[in-house]
């Protein structure tokens, strides 16, 4: 309506904190609009270099309605929301039942549909002490090589099923080849069927579960005080102190933050005493291949090993568990993959060849084994190229 009032084509109203709502025309117009009869009509506000702002009685009633349009539809909302809200509290302990129950659902359907796109079985759930596993899977690891490079996971058996004596699994192996992926695949499955789920497995048997432990990984707390050996030992106390016979337990190295002998002593006895005292069953995966003489001295123990084989100097990891113990850990092979620098890769082959004959030849010393080997001859280092 102003434009045909004005004749001005390029008049328009616009708005600002300052000025509010504002009709805002070029300087060539304003002289036109600042003369009579136009000027009965429109109010001059502010002139700038290239433009001149007017209002009108009409647009600042308009304003006055739309700003309190505004503070009315804020109470109006506040009405409203105070309305549910007691509505809300009325019905609250309906409301979190039907939550409750419609949160049931959703993990039901999701855990069931899980099955079916997975292929995971239905666990046969006793109060027996079975845990006997065939074809399992760690379901995040599954998934995780589907997606990255469609490879496929290899299932494993598990079966710690004694009745009457503790049933332990020493796991012994390479590094990299499985060993912590086979204990948490466990503890998941078994984590699983207890809460009514099936589980990533071809079949599973498994006695009702009291407890559920894990000693894995490695972390400190330095703020605290605690070292990487400190934290490991008081999550293993925690374990051999609580643990019952209906316990399941996971133990993925033990000792490993301090001498070798201490270690193994450390590792040793914490075997002995989950298979003497708590009784429980367990995965121990270490990488003290010295303790699977235990097998033959403990009715409970049984020796597990992940495979690998060897071809043309170069590791090839089958990632299957077997029976029977490993006798190497394959640590520099890995550190080759890791991109260790050749020469520090060869130096560690030459010391290790020492280290195993001395102990072929009677026990020698680390030291005196150690000080028959020649250094490794000094060269410079040369930057690698980044491609």
């Amino acid at each position: 309506q102003y434009v045909t009032d004005t004749g001005i084509s390029s008049l328009k109203i616009k708005h600002n904190n300052v000025l509010g709502y504002f009709i805002e025309t070029t300087a060539t117009h304003a002289e036109k609009m600042l003369s009579p009869p136009l000027s009965e009509t429109f109010i001059h506000r502010q002139t700038t270099a290239n433009q001149v702002r007017f209002t009108t009685v009409e647009l600042g009633a308009l304003e006055t309605r739309i700003l309190n349009a505004g503070a009315q539809a804020l109470e109006i909302e506040k009405r409203i929301f105070e309305v549910l809200r007691g509505a809300v509290l009325a019905k609250s302990a309906e409301v979190h039942q039907k939550a409750s129950a419609l949160a049931q659902l959703d993990v039901a359907s999701s855990l069931a549909r899980l099955a079916v796109e997975e292929k995971w079985s239905r666990p046969k759930i006793d109060t027996r002490r079975a845990f006997k596993i065939e074809g399992g899977r760690h379901p995040v690891v599954e998934h995780a090589l589907r997606t990255q490079s469609g490879a496929p996971f290899v299932a494993n058996d598990c079966d710690l099923s004694a009745q009457d004596s503790a049933q332990i699994w020493l796991l012994t192996g390479p590094n990299m080849a499985g060993k912590s992926t086979f204990l948490r695949q466990n503890a998941l499955i078994a984590l699983l069927a207890q809460m009514g789920s099936y589980v990533p497995a071809t079949s599973a048997h498994i006695g009702l579960v009291s407890q559920l432990f894990s000693r894995v990984g490695a972390s400190d707390d330095l703020a605290r005080g605690r070292s990487h050996l400190k934290v490991e030992m008081v999550e293993t106390a925690a374990i051999l102190n609580q643990a019952d016979d209906r316990a399941m337990v996971i133990l993925d190295e033990i000792g490993r933050g301090t001498s070798t002998y201490d270690g193994l002593s450390i590792a040793w006895a914490t075997l002995e005493h989950l298979h003497d005292v708590n009784k429980a069953r367990a995965l121990f995966a270490t990488h003290y291949h010295e303790m699977t003489a235990l097998a033959g001295k403990l009715d409970g123990v049984e020796n597990a090993t992940v495979t690998v084989k060897e071809w043309d100097g170069e590791v090839i990891f089958l990632h299957e568990v077997q029976k029977g113990a490993a006798d190497r850990s394959y640590g520099v092979q890995v550190a080759q993959l890791a991109g260790l620098p050749p020469a520090v890769i060869a130096r560690a082959r030459t010391l290790l060849a020492a280290v195993e004959q001395g102990e072929r030849e009677g026990g020698t010393a680390l030291k005196a084994v150690m000080d028959g080997v020649p250094r490794l001859s000094a060269r410079p280092v040369r930057a690698a190229r980044v491609a």
